[in-house]
């Protein structure tokens, strides 16, 4: 199977409860991280693949190897192959350390590292896997997954905010726990829930 989610913000206390950009009403962030993991990995099994548009987490303590090797001790926790797409958020020396403790599941290295974006193609569909929200006007036949904008959304079908904190989760037929990855099929019927919303609010 494969999934896809973004701005996790492990370790960041600062969008802990009631906050005006992306509230998360957790005492602590080890409360919150643990209720990440706990239900990404009810869902995302061993060797499935998680495409994690960036903002992995948020960790400014000193040394900076130290507070990476604590990142990277959290990742190791998550079931699945991981394509991290670099957010605002993820420092360059992060993704270094993960490349060079990069193990093994089934043969294949757990981490995939794109600076920008990865196009894919799954389903007959083909989607544009960035960390900002990009305007594909020209391509229209290309579904935008995103991140960065946290409970915010463009309002246009095609641009798909998939973090955690993310307006379009509310789309969905059956809730998801907090954290947990979305499966294609959800991201599907995100879309078309959108496109459906967007085209009555043209007519009002």
């Amino acid at each position: 199977m494969q999934y896809v989610i973004a701005d996790t913000h492990f370790m960041h206390d600062q969008l802990l409860g009631v906050d005006d950009f992306a509230p998360r009403p957790f005492e602590s962030v080890a409360a919150m991280d643990e209720e990440i993991i706990r239900n990404w990995n009810a869902r995302v099994k061993e060797d499935d693949l998680v495409y994690h548009l960036g903002d992995i987490a948020v960790n400014r303590e000193r040394p900076e190897r130290a507070a990476n090797q604590r990142i990277a001790d959290l990742l190791a926790r998550l079931n699945g192959h991981l394509v991290l797409i670099k957010g605002n958020h993820d420092r360059r020396s992060l993704f270094k350390l993960l490349a060079a403790e990069n193990p093994l599941i089934k043969g294949q290295p757990k981490y995939e590292f794109h600076d920008v974006g990865k196009l894919i193609k799954y389903d007959h569909r083909q989607y544009y896997l960035t960390h900002y929200p990009m305007m594909l006007g020209i391509a229209p036949q290309i579904i935008n997954l995103h991140g960065h904008i946290h409970h915010y959304q463009v309002p246009v079908a095609a641009n798909i905010n998939v973090g955690v904190d993310a307006p379009e989760r509310d789309l969905l037929a059956s809730p998801l726990p907090f954290g947990t990855p979305l499966s294609f099929a959800e991201v599907e019927e995100i879309y078309q829930r959108k496109d459906a919303a967007l085209a009555r609010q043209k007519k009002q």
